[in-house]
């Protein structure tokens, strides 16, 4: 069921809530990247609820359906609003999992709300802060995207965030991934940006992190190569490791079936597994 819900300063965030409201196990919260919006996770949802799982797929504020918020949005703003949106549905833990810049709003989740995580999957993402030239970098494309808009960007990184191999073996893939990059508001991916140009270091609340941790990397990611997933990986207590072979940044859509059956499994095992698991 598609819904609204409205953030204490005004903004409406769109989400999905899907699957049994009342079931015994925590939801999952699934949180999208840039610039993407939530549809990118149709498939995994419709994966969980079939295994039933309640799954809750926000827009976050400035992309798909939510209201658009100018300036900058930081990364706290994000898991702020995902805090809201839980209260407003009535969940007090659930297992919060993200892919790139999402996956970092998970790591900000656990970070300031670590008692309302029951479990992490961090897919295709870095826990460290940002560099000086990191930041140099976000500014200058915001700016780039609010003089440009966003499709001269699209075009030039669908190569990247796409296995470029996939970008015309997986075309309806790559149309769709052009279509949500070209479709976000220019001013929500820029503020945005400039929010994550000052993301904290997440790697001390990781490494002292009690939960399950499911971290996940394409292949041949260009944006956070499996060299980067490995050290997060021995970073975190207890934490599996799966290397999803012919994908980039976005395994879940490039490879869905082996990104479906490694969530599957890691939500199957349940709370203190602790194993850890690598190709």
């Amino acid at each position: 069921m598609s819904g609204r819900f409205t953030a204490a300063d005004g903004t409406v965030l769109a989400h999905d809530d899907l699957g049994p409201a009342d079931g015994p196990l925590p939801p999952v919260v699934l949180v999208h990247g840039h610039p993407f919006n939530r549809t990118m996770w149709q498939r995994q949802a419709a994966v969980l609820v079939a295994a039933g799982r309640r799954v809750i797929v926000p827009d976050l504020r400035g992309y798909g359906e939510s209201g658009v918020v100018p300036g900058r949005t930081l990364l706290a703003d994000f898991a702020g609003d995902i805090a809201a949106l839980l209260d407003h549905l009535g969940v007090a833990r659930a297992v919060v999992g993200g892919v790139s810049m999402g996956g970092q709003i998970a790591m900000e989740f656990h970070r300031s709300y670590p008692g309302r995580v029951a479990a992490l999957v961090l897919s295709d993402t870095s826990p460290a802060a940002e560099t000086e030239d990191g930041k140099a970098f976000r500014n200058r494309l915001a700016d780039r995207l609010l003089a440009e808009g966003m499709d001269g960007y699209a075009d030039e990184v669908i190569g990247k965030m796409l296995a470029p191999y996939n970008v015309t073996a997986l075309p309806d893939v790559a149309a769709q991934v052009l279509g949500m990059m070209r479709g976000t508001d220019p001013e929500g991916a820029a503020a945005a940006l400039r929010g994550r140009a000052e993301r904290p270091d997440y790697r001390g609340s990781l490494a002292g992190a009690r939960v399950p941790v499911l971290v996940v990397v394409g292949a041949d990611d260009f944006y956070t190569p499996v060299a980067d997933a490995r050290g997060l990986h021995e970073l975190i207590p207890g934490a599996e490791l799966v290397v999803i072979e012919g994908a980039g940044h976005l395994p879940g859509l490039e490879r869905p079936e082996a990104f479906d059956e490694a969530l599957v499994r890691f939500l199957a095992r349940g709370p203190g597994h602790g194993r850890k698991v690598a190709p």
